[in-house]
């Protein structure tokens, strides 16, 4: 037995001699409240705890403008006569086929010769196609309007049905979003906007979840809109907890409790005085060290984890110790048998 006794002193000395020795700060429970109310400040001031430098709106960016008619736009073109159905079923036939193309910077017809539209707004086009009918068949009537564009629309990726969505110069953020058919899951936070190559500040989670219209912007042509996925933000949960597990962000952020709760809760082996949440890079964490009682008494929007948290709960000690007596029993009963073994081989020698 005294081989036994000074075998787990051994083992149990040489454990806490390779303890880590990397120090980190750590921060309490009111260091996480003010944070998490940083956090409630949305995606733009996520970014900034992050260290990203978010560039400014344009100044124009919520102003409607003058659209033109270009080259290559696809018009719809209908007009009206109470004697000509002849003149209505042609062009009714052209939009259903291939649609009145502007080429050259003209628009062609059947009966008239061609209308120059380039440059134009769709009222200015209508006008003058009207006038220019006019010369042939009186009181004819003609209508206007968008059937496609080439240049003059916004494309959109990730998560979304319509991947194209034409803009007029007054079409915004918010009616695009809605004839993209986005998904109600959708993760707006990680979502975002292109122009020119440079990514907007926009902060699409607070238009759509919290109806927040200083983010709906005027849509312009050549944008990009990327939807993200839920899962392409997310937290983790680790240590003593009934399921550790990756829990989605889709908003941004989400409370601690929360958290918890989607994986497992904390059983009687976690030790919920050491509740961490670990925050930022592995090289230079910020760390904060947390207790049950602040989780259960605190509001849940204090207390808000942001996408690459990892929360951390510790084990009990009673738990480490029974967990160091399991592991290490195999080995010492291995020792002890082979140390009979030894005993029994050395009195049949003698």
């Amino acid at each position: 037995m005294r081989v036994f006794t000074a075998f787990i002193l051994l083992l149990f000395l040489c454990a806490a001699c390779n303890r880590p020795c990397h120090q980190y700060d750590l921060f309490g429970a009111d260091e996480f409240v003010i944070d998490s109310y940083k956090i409630r400040g949305g995606k733009l001031a996520i970014l900034d705890m992050e260290g990203v430098e978010v560039g400014e709106l344009p100044c124009d960016a919520m102003e409607e403008y003058t659209d033109l008619i270009a080259e290559d736009d696809i018009l719809n073109i209908a007009v009206y006569h109470p004697k000509r159905r002849d003149v209505m079923d042609s062009i009714q036939f052209i939009n259903t086929t291939i649609g009145f193309r502007v080429s050259e910077g003209c628009v062609n017809f059947p009966d008239i010769p061609p209308v120059s539209v380039i440059g134009l707004t769709l009222d200015q086009a209508r006008a003058s196609i009207q006038s220019n009918y006019r010369e042939h068949i009186q009181n004819i009537e003609v209508f206007v309007a968008y059937k496609d564009r080439l240049s003059h629309k916004v494309e959109l990726t990730g998560s979304v049905q319509t991947p194209v969505i034409a803009v007029d110069g007054k079409i915004r953020l918010y009616e695009v979003l809605a004839k993209a058919r986005v998904p109600n899951n959708a993760n707006f936070f990680k979502s975002y906007i292109v122009r020119d190559g440079i990514s907007l500040p926009i902060d699409i989670h607070q238009l759509m979840n919290e109806g927040d219209m200083t983010q709906n912007i005027v849509m312009r042509g050549g944008d990009k809109i990327f939807i993200a996925s839920p899962s392409d933000s997310t937290a983790m949960v680790m240590g003593e907890v009934g399921a550790p597990r990756v829990v989605p962000l889709p908003y941004g952020y989400l409370s601690i409790r929360e958290a918890l709760v989607m994986a497992g809760g904390i059983p009687f082996t976690g030790n919920r005085n050491c509740i961490q949440v670990i925050r930022g890079n592995l090289q230079n964490p910020k760390i904060y060290l947390l207790s049950w009682e602040h989780i259960i008494h605190l509001p849940n929007d204090s207390l808000l984890l942001m996408p690459g948290d990892t929360v951390y709960v510790s084990e009990k000690p009673i738990t480490q110790w029974n967990r160091f007596i399991d592991q290490l029993l195999p080995s010492c009963v291995g020792v002890v048998n082979a140390f009979g073994v030894y005993k029994v081989a050395q009195e049949i020698v003698d």
